[in-house]
């Protein structure tokens, strides 16, 4: 029966609001079931036992949530970029002006990382040395550190957007768009710098669940205040901004809630500061610090590239760049939270010297990056599954076309990104930064000068080819110098806490619960 005036729906007509409902359900529903599985095996206990617990379920328990946590993050943008890319008339051009933005946004969530990723770590050793003291201090310090950057972040980047949005490749008919979203989106800088920093002090003590939750609050309000902004008082880009303001201003009260009256045994205090916990802190965390950095210099490059050797079809591969750069962040991010999830537990034991404890650890956090990744190969390499996603943003046909090929070669080395990931990150668990961050500056360096010189000497749309390459090789070199380095670093670590006890055997250094 055919009713009239009701238009069949078809799979090839299949609506972006479609797809991005029945992911988030996936997510959503995933978080659920991560709660019910810890409310059930762990029998209402608060925290895992980084030292005790065994390694595969808390490897398993730490990373699943965190990975699913970096999942949803990634919605504030993949939501923006697709409301925005569907607005009538104006939606791909406001969508390149967008993407123009995102160095600018990821730069101000490194500042965030530098702090987060840096005191962390200390804390999680501290919390393995039994020292309740020395991790107040360090919680307390990195506390002020990021209250204080952000405010920085705030005043620089009001001051300096103009210049870098135009620096950064915006053409002419892009900058309108890109200004106006950035001028909204820098008032919340507070609120954004403190939740990403913040919620790595509550992961490190042992509550992935409750580091999930803060950001799954964000991504809802995300998901509904979007649309009313956007379409519903007509605000366009500026009401995305809006949007994600308000939704990074609610995940940082929840995060200061837990870290001031939560279940956490460590919280924020104010007493115990001192420069030279500030200076280890950022010493330890230059090294995600400038990962993300130069991910951003890597985009700012990719687009000057494409504004210099795109001619005429400049602006069309600005966009398609942003919706591939986009994908890629579904991978990277959750990679990221699997293994910077984990490093609490490498921390942990490196503080009590758990040699064995670190070894298992690192093999299953390894494998379960290789399993994500593997999977996202897959999906990426599947024309449907790149199709949908572009679907979200555009539906100019030439544009879906383009990018869903350039997502397929941009993917091409993701399964040994995920060794890459894993060992750089496991190397700054353990605060062995003198090896993780020349490692991170190969692959970046590597990559710089491959997007050039495949831009220059074959045109633009060939620097795609520069992502994989550098994958391939960077993750040889990384695995290369971690089986050389690592038993030597373990070592020195068993005889120093040997020396700590008077003679007495490393804690655990055998032994695995």
């Amino acid at each position: 029966m055919k009713l009239k005036g009701v238009k069949r729906l078809r799979f090839d007509e299949f609506h972006p609001l479609t797809f991005l409902i029945f992911m988030t359900n996936i997510v959503f529903g995933l978080f659920g079931y991560e709660v019910t599985e810890m409310l059930q095996k762990k029998r209402m206990r608060k925290e895992n036992d980084l030292g005790k617990d065994p390694i595969p379920q808390l490897v398993l328990r730490l990373a699943i949530p965190a990975m699913l946590a970096q999942f949803v993050n990634v919605l504030y943008s993949v939501i923006d970029r697709m409301y925005i890319g569907n607005i009538p008339e104006i939606g791909e051009t406001a969508l390149a002006g967008v993407g123009i933005c995102g160095p600018i946004v990821t730069m101000l969530s490194a500042f965030a990382a530098w702090i987060g990723n840096g005191g962390a770590p200390l804390l999680a050793i501290k919390c393995g040395e039994q020292n309740k003291k020395g991790a107040s201090a360090i919680l307390a310090n990195s506390f002020l550190l990021l209250l204080g950057m952000g405010t920085l972040l705030t005043l620089l980047g009001f001051l300096t957007k103009d210049f870098l949005i135009v620096k950064f490749g915006a053409t002419e008919a892009i900058f309108p768009y890109a200004e106006a979203y950035m001028s909204v989106y820098l008032a919340g800088t507070v609120f954004s710098v403190l939740a990403l920093g913040l919620n790595q002090f509550i992961i490190c003590q042992g509550f992935a669940g409750l580091g999930m939750t803060s950001v799954v609050i964000g991504a809802v309000f995300n998901i509904v205040l979007d649309p009313v902004f956007i379409f519903g008082l007509h605000m366009d880009v500026a009401g995305a901004a809006l949007a994600t303001v308000l939704s990074q201003a609610a995940s940082c009260l929840f995060t200061l809630w837990i870290l001031f009256r939560g279940p956490v045994p460590v919280k924020i205090t104010f007493h115990g500061y001192a420069a030279g916990i500030c200076a280890r802190i950022l010493t330890l965390g230059v090294t995600p610090f400038l990962i993300i950095l130069f991910d951003n210099v890597l985009i700012i490059i990719q687009n000057v590239m494409l504004k210099m050797y795109g001619g005429a079809d400049s602006d069309m591969l600005l966009t398609c760049n942003t919706i591939v750069q986009s994908f890629m962040l579904i991978i990277t991010m959750p990679l990221g939270g699997i293994t910077a999830g984990t490093q609490s537990i490498l921390g942990y034991n490196y503080g009590a010297a758990n040699t064995a404890r670190i070894r298992l650890a690192e093999k299953h956090i390894i494998k379960t990056a290789l399993i994500f990744c593997t999977i996202m190969f897959a999906l990426a390499q599947w024309n449907v599954t790149a199709g949908l996603f572009v679907g979200l943003f555009t539906q100019n046909a030439a544009y879906q076309s383009l990018t869903v090929q350039f997502i397929r070669i941009y993917t091409l080395g993701v399964i040994p990104l995920a060794l890459q990931y894993a060992l750089v990150d496991g190397l700054t668990g353990m605060s062995l930064v003198a090896f993780s961050c020349p490692l991170s500056f190969v692959r970046k360096g590597l990559y710089i000068g491959l997007v050039v010189f495949l831009s220059v000497t074959f045109g633009a749309a060939a620097m795609f080819w520069a992502e994989p390459v550098s994958d391939v090789v960077a993750a040889a070199i990384s695995c290369i110098t971690f089986l050389c380095v690592i038993p030597g670093a373990l070592r020195r670590r068993e005889a120093a806490v040997r020396r700590l006890t008077s003679g007495s055997p490393a804690p655990y250094s055998r032994n695995v619960p």
